[in-house]
């Protein structure tokens, strides 16, 4: 509960520098709109000359696209700015600030930005999961909502130990602040499904950077095609990247200095 009140405080510090700016705000909302249109009209180009992109069908691609939306908002939202933070503060050595609170570090620096605006994508991503499961016209029980949401958890999971542990290089290179662009060039290619791609593609996207795994198979649990071969492989790699991000995260926390130092 304390974590959960901590969580608060920073959503509330977010929505008040969001506030304090409305015009841009606005314009942030307009964009999420827009990206999502692009996005929808992409799928209806490819589908307008195949009825299957190697056995997947259009409504099932719309269920990948929402829960890209989905993690896209988490990873927008809270990961990705947070983890810029912490790469600046490792930088001019204002982490200290961090480091002497009476709150584990690893938390405090996994919360410490948010964007409010990107609560957009999550209801836009909703919405077009509904889109998806209502024209399928197939019935989605509720041990199929739990799959889905445990799937999604290690997606997160996922993501979140990619970025922390590509954030943490800084404690060595200082000057990486392009290595999060990259990754966010990369994760574009989570919003098809991971099967669609060539083998060797499929590999880099699930075991390199892990990113059409943790978009794929939480789709997969809602449209019934998940196996239990890929839930246990989803769980196994969010439980090694969690592991490798600590690993890494503990380690640069070691060579940090400080503006003390």
């Amino acid at each position: 509960m304390h974590r959960l009140r901590v969580a608060w405080t920073f959503l509330r510090i977010g929505l008040l520098n969001e506030l304090a700016y409305r015009a841009n705000l606005y314009l942030q909302i307009l964009q999420s709109g827009v990206a999502v249109a692009g996005a929808i009209g992409g799928l209806l180009v490819v589908f307008g000359h195949t009825d299957t992109l190697r056995g997947w069908g259009p409504d099932e691609v719309l269920a990948v696209l929402g829960v890209y939306l989905l993690m896209g908002a988490a990873m927008g939202g809270v990961i990705e700015p947070s983890m810029q933070k912490l790469m600046e503060d490792v930088r001019q050595g204002t982490l200290d600030y961090t480091l002497t609170k009476p709150e584990e570090p690893q938390f405090l620096v996994s919360v410490a930005e948010m964007r409010v605006w990107k609560l957009v994508d999550v209801a836009l991503g909703l919405a077009v999961l509904g889109v998806a499961l209502a024209r399928r016209s197939a019935a989605v029980g509720p041990a199929d909502v739990a799959l889905f949401a445990l799937m999604l958890l290690a997606g997160g999971a996922i993501i979140y130990s990619f970025l922390l542990a590509m954030a943490a290089i800084s404690f060595w290179f200082l000057r990486i602040e392009n290595i999060l662009v990259i990754f966010s060039d990369l994760y574009q290619a989570a919003r098809w499904p991971i099967g669609i791609y060539p083998g060797w593609l499929r590999t880099v996207l699930t075991f390199v950077v892990p990113v059409a795994i943790a978009i794929t198979v939480p789709a997969e649990a809602l449209i019934g095609r998940l196996t239990g071969g890929r839930v246990l492989l989803a769980w196994g790699v969010a439980a090694g990247a969690l592991a490798a991000a600590r690993l890494v995260w503990m380690r640069g926390l070691r060579r940090y200095s400080g503006a003390s130092a």
